[in-house]
């Protein structure tokens, strides 16, 4: 059985390659102009895997202030990627939601990705999949109080 240090030894040295990985995946030529960043990346794969949101919405699934959600909706709404629409039910909420000719492109970028967590995850019990999440959720939580 493997220690703590082994199993941290192994993640360190994992990591660097995880990361390499994602990050040679190819933006569709038809993103490539908008300069997305990771909060971006992070905006539309809440968009395309749970649907349009109100902005407040947003603002809460990625743990930021409602002001800023609404500056990345407003940046890559003028760039076309996004659309803004009233709600029906209330008018002063706004549903944001991503365009028709960029959904294609978007899905094809984020699928790379979610297809590989897929498979990757595919094998492990529901119970197994929750811990391996909180795991990483917890790491990230580490890291950021480290860097501060």
């Amino acid at each position: 059985m493997s220690t703590v240090d082994d199993s941290v030894r192994e993640l360190l040295l994992l990591m660097p390659r995880l990361v390499g990985r994602a990050k040679k995946l190819r933006i569709p030529d038809e993103l490539r102009s908008f300069a997305l960043a990771p909060r971006h990346i992070t905006l539309l794969a809440y968009l395309l895997f749970d649907g349009p949101l109100t902005v407040n919405e947003l603002a809460a699934r990625l743990e930021i202030a409602p002001t800023t959600a609404s500056l990345m909706v407003g940046e890559l709404s003028r760039q076309g990627v996004l659309a803004r629409t009233e709600c029906p039910v209330d008018r002063r909420r706004t549903i944001v939601s991503i365009t028709e000719n960029h959904r294609p492109a978007v899905e094809r970028w984020l699928s790379a990705g979610a297809n590989a967590w897929r498979k990757a995850l595919a094998p492990l019990t529901p119970e197994q999949r929750e811990l391996f999440v909180a795991t990483l959720r917890a790491y990230e939580e580490a890291v950021g109080e480290e860097a501060t």
